[in-house]
Formats: C-alpha cells, sequence, structure tokens
C-alpha cells in the first residue's frame, strides 16, 4: 500500500460533488452577475495555479540542492503540478471576459479621467490584447513544457535507475527556476496588478512568487499529513515533520517582510496613483480582510511553528496549513475583487465555484499520484529520506 496511491471511488466522488457545485455556481454567476463570474473564474484559477507553480518550484528546488530528506515525497509536488496543463486551458477561456476584467481594454468606456487616460495610453505598447495574449501563451507553454519534461525523467528514473535522469532533472530544474521566476513575475503583472492598470509596484511580483512557493510548500506538506493518515508514508517521522515545518515556518516570515514592504514603502511615499490601491482595501469591509490576511498568512504559523513541539506534531501542522490555504484565497480575493466587482461580496458563486475548483484540483492531483509509483525505488537520495528519522 505505500508503493502505490489509490484513488478510491469514494473519494472520486467527493471530487465529482464539488465539481457539480461549481457548475451550478459557474452558471448561476454568468446569468445574474458576468462582471462578478470573470472575477472569481480569475481568483480561482489563479489560486491553484499558484498552489501547482509553487510545488514545482518546491520540487526543482529540492533537485538543484540535492535535498535527501525530501525525496521519498516527490511524487506530491509532481502530482500538484499536473495542474498546470488544464489551468492553462482555463486561463486562456478567461480572454473572453478581458472587456470585464481589465480597464486597459477599452479605457475610455471605463470612466477614467484624462490624467488616468493618459497614463493608459503610456502603457498601450505594452497593455494591449494582442501582446497581452502572446504573453500568456508564451508564459503557460514554457510552465507546461518544463513540468513534463520533470515529471517524465522522474518516471523513466523509476523505471531504468540509474544516475542520467536525476543529473537532467537537475539540469532542467535549473532553467526551470530562472525561467519561472521571470515569467511568473510577468504572469502576476499581467493577469493580477493590471485589473488596475494606473496602480503599480516593483514589489508585487515577488510577493506573488514568494507567496506560491509558501501556499504550495504548505499544501504538499498538508497531502503529506492525511495520506500518512490513511498509512502512506509510514517511515516519516518527527523528524520530517520538523523539516516541513521549518520551510513553512521560514516562508511565513518571507511573506510578511514582502508584504509589509509593500504596504510600508507606498504609504510612506504617499504618492496619489500608488496610495489609492491600499486606501480602498483599509477602509470599511475591506479593512477586516486585509489584516485578516496578515493574521492567517503570517500571525499563525508563526506563533505556532515557533516552538518545535508544536512543529514536530503533523496534526498541528494539518491546522496551521487549513489556515493558510484560507489565507492564501483571503490575499488573492483581496488583490482581485476590489479593481473588479468593487463592493465585498461573498455568496454562493464565490464559495460554489472555490469548492468545484479545489474539486477539480484535487481529482488531477490524486488521478496523477496514483499514475506511478509513490515513492520513488530509484531516487539516488532515497535512503538519506527514508532514515531521515534517525537523525
Amino acid at each position: 500500500m505505500d508503493n502505490q496511491f489509490v484513488f478510491k471511488p469514494a473519494l472520486k466522488y467527493i471530487t465529482f460533488f464539488f465539481m457539480a457545485m461549481g457548475i451550478v455556481a459557474i452558471v448561476v454567476g454568468y446569468i445574474s452577475h458576468p462582471g462578478r463570474f470573470w472575477a472569481n473564474l480569475l481568483l480561482n484559477n489563479f489560486y491553484f495555479l499558484s498552489l501547482a507553480i509553487g510545488a514545482s518550484f518546491f520540487l526543482s528546488l529540492q533537485n538543484i540542492t540535492r535535498s535527501g530528506w525530501s525525496s521519498a515525497f516527490k511524487r506530491i509536488p509532481e502530482a500538484m503540478a499536473a495542474y498546470i496543463l488544464p489551468g492553462a486551458v482555463i486561463m486562456l477561456l478567461l480572454l473572453p471576459g478581458v472587456n470585464y476584467l481589465y480597464p486597459w481594454f477599452n479605457p475610455e468606456e471605463k470612466g477614467f479621467d484624462d490624467h488616468a487616460l493618459h497614463i493608459l495610453h503610456h502603457k498601450e505598447p505594452y497593455l494591449n490584447l494582442p501582446f497581452f495574449i502572446i504573453r500568456m501563451v508564451v508564459i503557460l507553454a514554457s510552465w507546461i513544457v518544463f513540468t513534463l519534461i520533470l515529471r517524465r525523467l522522474s518516471l523513466k528514473e523509476d523505471l531504468e535507475g540509474g544516475l542520467e535522469h536525476h543529473r537532467k532533472s537537475e539540469f532542467f530544474s535549473r532553467v526551470y527556476i530562472f525561467t519561472l521566476a521571470l515569467t511568473f513575475s510577468v504572469a502576476s503583472f499581467d493577469w493580477i496588478m493590471t485589473l488596475e492598470p494606473v496602480w503599480y509596484s516593483t514589489i508585487f511580483s515577488l510577493k506573488n512568487f514568494v507567496s506560491a512557493f509558501f501556499h504550495g510548500s504548505a499544501l504538499i506538506v498538508l497531502l503529506v499529513v492525511v495520506l500518512h493518515h490513511y498509512g502512506y508514508f509510514t517511515f516519516t517521522g518527527n523528524a520530517h515533520w520538523h523539516d516541513f515545518s521549518k520551510y513553512i515556518f521560514i516562508l511565513s516570515i518571507m511573506w510578511a517582510y514582502f508584504w509589509f514592504s509593500q504596504y510600508l514603502l507606498i504609504w510612506y511615499a504617499n504618492i496619489p496613483e500608488e496610495i489609492v490601491y491600499f486606501v480602498k482595501r483599509t477602509q470599511g469591509a475591506w479593512g477586516i480582510l486585509f489584516y485578516l490576511n496578515l493574521i492567517l498568512n503570517w500571525a499563525v504559523p508563526f506563533v505556532v511553528l515557533l516552538s518545535n513541539y508544536f512543529a514536530r506534531k503533523k496534526t498541528v501542522l494539518g491546522i496551521v496549513v487549513v489556515f493558510l490555504l484560507i489565507g492564501l484565497w483571503t490575499d488573492l480575493f483581496e488583490q482581485i475583487m476590489p479593481g473588479t466587482v468593487g463592493d465585498l461580496k461573498i455568496g454562493f458563486t464565490e464559495i460554489g465555484m472555490f469548492l468545484g475548483f479545489a474539486g477539480f484540483y484535487l481529482y488531477v492531483t490524486a488521478y496523477t499520484l496514483g499514475r506511478g509509483i509513490l515513492i520513488p525505488q530509484h531516487h539516488p537520495y532515497l535512503t538519506e529520506s527514508l532514515r531521515h528519522s534517525e537523525h
């Protein structure tokens, strides 16, 4: 049982139920409020793409650094990264909703003042639909190609053994992380920041990249915890849980650093084109979400995992990760909704579409996880991972 994940019918039915709820929410949202529908489609797809990208970055980083402790768990990020392909298709399906989402498309019809129109016309060589589509296709294609290469090399290593495929995985991981640093930055600018095209922040893409790595790593931990509970990864011990908690703890500090840096610099500079972003998000109902974001993504993991006692408890780790997954949704909701929907609204459209995407993401991950051996038998550092609990 430890070497092969079984995608049981009960789990499939749960994912189908969630996906059915998502389809109903999509239909209801599109009919009742098209703008809100497109915003939620962007929110949820980018949410799960971020988790997939973060997992692929975690995998590549382990390959490059030749980490032994995590080698037995590499199938988890590989399976999570499988969502990039369907997520890319959904991203392209967002193109008919450009007029609802992005004010730089036909800005004269969006009620901008003369100053804002001047800024948008200055950005027009970059913010135009043909170039936007080209960038999107190139970005998504690069993610798909590299993750498929890494997955194929990993499976070949299982079948053939030796070090050739492992060395190739190291090489392509190096190329991928540099490609990813550039492409994910552009994707964050294009798909999220240009929802409010007059506003800009040079830290925005870095914060979202760290967030993807942070929350993608957190979901890896949650999946390991759940699988361990159901009889997989039986070798996992306190040392593994401790190392996983270190990742979450350190990345929570990095996330908070970029969150605070972006806010502090814009607050201190007090430039009208910049402060409008935070003025909107710190007032009224949005203000509650603004500070809740910091509590969920930094305060909870920092305070709880500061103690080694709690850091070694898998149940505690699992609970912290659940808070973090809510935190990622809160973060992206706060980034996307004020500039698209405007008012703070959380109803059936938001909850139903999130559950639908969650069911689809879980199905893709579980299906991929069952398509190969759960623990890579010929990985050169596997013994170190299996005996890690002895150190």
